[in-house]
């Protein structure tokens, strides 16, 4: 099982982490609410881990750009 990191806005690849001895707990997991959760992490089709983050290029946009966080995709 991996962890695929994926950038909420645009989609991009930020990272992976292919080791199937990491547990939920070393990367974090614990601290998201049950709401965060279900918006953040997700499976893909194969049973691999999937977390929605924000790449830095989108940050970029989204910190000069407030007001496209309330859009869905905004960079997309």
């Amino acid at each position: 099982m991996s962890y695929r990191y994926v950038c909420r806005c645009c989609g991009m690849k930020v990272g992976e982490i292919q080791q199937s001895n990491v547990s939920e707990w070393q990367l974090g997991f614990q601290f998201l609410t049950q709401q965060e959760r279900q918006h953040i992490i997700s499976k893909d089709e194969i049973g691999n881990t999937v977390v929605r983050v924000v790449c830095d290029y989108c940050k970029e946009a989204l910190d000069q750009n407030p007001d496209l966080s309330v859009v869905g995709n905004p960079l997309q």
